[in-house]
């Protein structure tokens, strides 16, 4: 019984506060109470934190959508995250690309030139694909998490004190109001009781009446001054408090931008990193495929130039780029045969399939006969082995000596 009359009392000592501060916030609002400003220096830190909160909340978002542009594999892994079960793991889509290329290449055949070249962008793609997981893996860990920590950790702590400090403000400006009151009610009081009526004038004394009541309902106030001005240092020493509470865990975002700052670096470096290895990787794949940029287009007897551009990589020079070597080769040993009107011997560097008819089908590696025919377009030669013959593309071969 005595628990249930305390619990009672508490709710409704909670109720009291709990209205007077809903009083005191609506009368701030229509401007009918004063309150009591925070200092400048707490006003800005509290500005500083609410800004972290949010670009943290920006930032954080849109690199999720940068390492999964998919918002539906997002929303599952998040429901496995609070689930806390593992997500099933799926291949990403340069990894996907590289199993198709290489599943095409083994049904064309890795042997042709189109299987080969399949089969090895294959590999780089997944070799893009393992090192975007690996950047995925480790922008999670050093950048995404110290960022999700803070939204969930410190700043929910210091909405939680910056919400207790509202209140306390509330309790402070309400106290002084209280006090406000009590004093104006004290002051009427001591003026009404120097009134005395005069006469026998019954409406003087009936006014007299009234007035010694409203006197009495005054008094009530008066009485409360020296309470109000108790309750008043009690709401003020705990504002305080709560203020330099409040401070010192704002403070403390100047170390959050200090951690973020390291995240940054780490993110930065990681990227960095992931850029790099792709850009190696198809570094080496062009000089792989640095073989292949003609032949197809030649098939249906157009230049190498026109169908398959060579690629360029910015600011680095390279050497094996196959246009610049096949055209040299043509300038120097190939003009020469077509002048001649002779054969030669030359090595097959790579397999060809031959499209049609007319052209005969190779082997890497092969020694075949290669001579001139006049008309013939500038990029083909004529190619024997034993009995067979058919026209052959000059970017396959190497002249002999």
């Amino acid at each position: 019984m005595n628990v249930m009359d305390f619990n009672v009392k508490r709710f409704a000592a909670d109720a009291g506060t709990f209205l007077s501060r809903a009083v005191q916030f609506t009368e701030e609002k229509l401007g009918q109470a004063e309150k009591t400003e925070l200092d400048a220096n707490l006003e800005n830190l509290l500005t500083k934190a609410e800004n972290t909160k949010i670009w943290t909340e920006k930032i954080m978002k849109q690199t999720e959508v940068l390492l999964q542009p998919n918002p539906n594999v997002r929303i599952e892994e998040f429901l496995y995250e609070k689930l806390e079960k593992k997500a099933p793991t799926r291949m990403n889509n340069h990894e996907l690309l590289g199993q198709y290329m290489i599943d095409s290449a083994t049904d064309f055949g890795p042997g042709t030139a189109y299987g080969n070249a399949l089969a090895k962008c294959g590999e780089t793609q997944k070799q893009i694909g393992s090192g975007e997981r690996e950047f995925i893996q480790s922008t999670a860990i050093n950048f995404l998490t110290p960022f999700r920590n803070f939204l969930e950790g410190d700043f929910k702590t210091i909405s939680k004190e910056r919400k207790l400090l509202q209140n306390k403000r509330l309790d402070l400006d309400a106290a002084k109001t209280r006090l406000k009151k009590a004093r104006v009610a004290e002051a009427k009081a001591a003026q009404l009781n120097q009134c005395q009526p005069s006469g026998e004038n019954p409406m003087v004394n009936f006014s007299y009446m009234l007035n010694y009541l409203h006197v009495k309902w005054l008094k009530m106030w008066a009485e409360e001054v020296t309470k109000a001005e108790q309750e008043l240092r009690i709401t003020q020493s705990e504002f305080d408090r709560q203020a330099e509470i409040t401070r010192l865990l704002l403070e403390g975002i100047s170390g959050t931008h200090a951690h973020h700052l390291r995240c940054l670096n780490d993110f930065v470096e990681a990227q960095a990193t992931y850029y790099a290895q792709c850009y190696q990787y198809l570094l080496d794949l062009q000089k792989q495929l640095g073989s292949f940029p003609s032949t197809f287009s030649s098939n249906n007897n157009q230049t190498s130039t026109s169908s398959l551009p060579s690629i360029s990589v910015p600011s680095i020079p390279i050497s094996t780029s196959l246009p610049t070597q096949a055209n040299s080769v043509v300038t120097s040993g190939f003009s020469e045969l077509r002048a001649s009107s002779g054969s030669r011997k030359a090595r097959v560097l790579y397999d060809y399939d031959a499209a049609d008819s007319s052209e005969l089908s190779l082997l890497a590696d092969e020694v075949i006969t290669v001579y001139s025919v006049p008309g013939m377009d500038s990029d083909w030669l004529m190619g024997q082995r034993g009995n067979q013959k058919g026209r052959v593309p000059i970017t396959y071969l190497e002249l002999l000596n």
